[in-house]
């Protein structure tokens, strides 16, 4: 079963990435990104899918240029994730065989991402306009257009979000923060992953 669950790894440096991103995988959240601000991020993405490609969809986020989508290519990744919406590095995404989920807001800014590309939208930051806002904009965007919430949604609150219309959360903070051993990651994970499936029965 693949849930519509993003760990996103910020912070994550490389010695540590191929187990904390195990620790996700066996947990049962298998769409892991490690933000290009984190240190060394393209070294830790390289780990990860080196140890771990076959297993999960691993990738970018705050991806901000096409440039930087070339070079999450070449290690490995194959998803590229951003905190806004650029036509460019969405164009740059696809041209690479890779899934695009640019942040949005608005409905003009969704329907600006599906029209450049975007396989999917990341609402974000989420809590600035709630399962309600996402629920009024899901009135108007393509019926099969998958919707992840990020930033103010987890495992507290799924449902609310669910019932809303997000398809899928990605979880920062709630999952990780950098310090974390492996273990701790793995359990958080886990509680997370129960929490959506309690919420999704």
């Amino acid at each position: 079963m693949t849930r519509p669950l993003i760990a996103i790894l910020r912070g994550v440096t490389p010695p540590e990435a191929a187990v904390v991103c195990e620790a996700c995988i066996d947990a049962g959240i298998t769409w892991v990104e490690v933000p290009l601000n984190s240190p060394d991020p393209f070294a830790s993405i390289q780990a990860m899918t080196d140890a771990h490609g076959d297993r999960a969809v691993i990738g970018a986020g705050t991806v901000l240029s096409p440039e930087d989508v070339k070079r999450v290519k070449q290690v490995g990744g194959r998803l590229i994730v951003s905190p806004n919406c650029d036509a460019r590095v969405i164009a740059a995404t696809k041209a690479e065989g890779m899934s695009s989920w640019p942040g949005v807001m608005t409905p003009t800014e969704c329907f600006a991402a599906l029209k450049a590309g975007a396989d999917g939208l990341k609402i974000f930051p989420a809590s600035l306009i709630g399962p309600e806002g996402i629920k009024a904009m899901r009135a108007v965007l393509p019926a099969e257009t998958p919707v992840y919430a990020v930033g103010g949604a987890g495992p507290e609150n799924f449902g609310e979000w669910m019932a809303g219309g997000a398809d899928g959360f990605g979880i920062g903070s709630a999952l990780y923060q950098p310090g974390m051993t492996a273990a701790e990651v793995g359990s958080r994970a886990r509680a997370i992953v129960a929490a959506y499936d309690q919420a999704a029965a």
